[in-house]
């Protein structure tokens, strides 16, 4: 079937939470649906955030993609974050991940992002070796990833 790549406005922010909730659910998380609701509103409302891809096949979503930005003092410029991908279980193998990923890029490109950065377990073979046929790689086994989570209650109301 036919992948058709769209940009994702507040209209599809219901699509990217079933999306969210299913990918969560792979992982054993729980999605707080209120949350993620305002989380996307705040994303899709300032384009300085980042983006949201679904992919469709059809008249159903088949998956989507998260591209968060930041400013890069160790790349000089813009860096981003594939905060999340997720394509449907019967998606898989089509393809639908490879024109999420082509999509972003090609964002990234046309914003002159300088570095592309996505965290994945070492033991998700598909995932990795997409992330790969797009040139990610291990920056340094030096590094780690460390969060501090500030309270929810603290962001739910901010705009900024």
């Amino acid at each position: 079937m036919r992948t058709v790549i769209a940009r994702a406005g507040a209209a599809d922010i219901p699509e990217l939470i079933d999306l969210m909730s299913e990918f969560y659910a792979e992982s054993s998380y729980a999605l707080e649906r209120e949350w993620a609701e305002a989380s996307f509103h705040r994303l899709l409302a300032d384009e300085a955030r980042g983006a949201a891809w679904l992919a469709w096949q059809g008249a159903e979503p088949a998956g989507y993609v998260v591209l968060t930005l930041r400013h890069s003092m160790e790349f000089g410029g813009l860096a981003g974050v594939i905060d999340d991908l997720y394509v449907r279980p019967a998606c898989r193998r089509q393809r639908v991940g490879f024109a999420l990923m082509s999509t972003l890029f090609e964002a990234c490109r046309g914003l002159c992002v300088a570095a592309v950065h996505v965290e994945v377990g070492p033991d998700n073979v598909g995932a990795l070796a997409l992330y790969r046929s797009f040139g990610l790689r291990g920056y340094s086994v030096e590094r780690q990833t460390l969060t501090a989570e500030l309270a929810r209650e603290a962001h739910a109301g901010a705009s900024g």
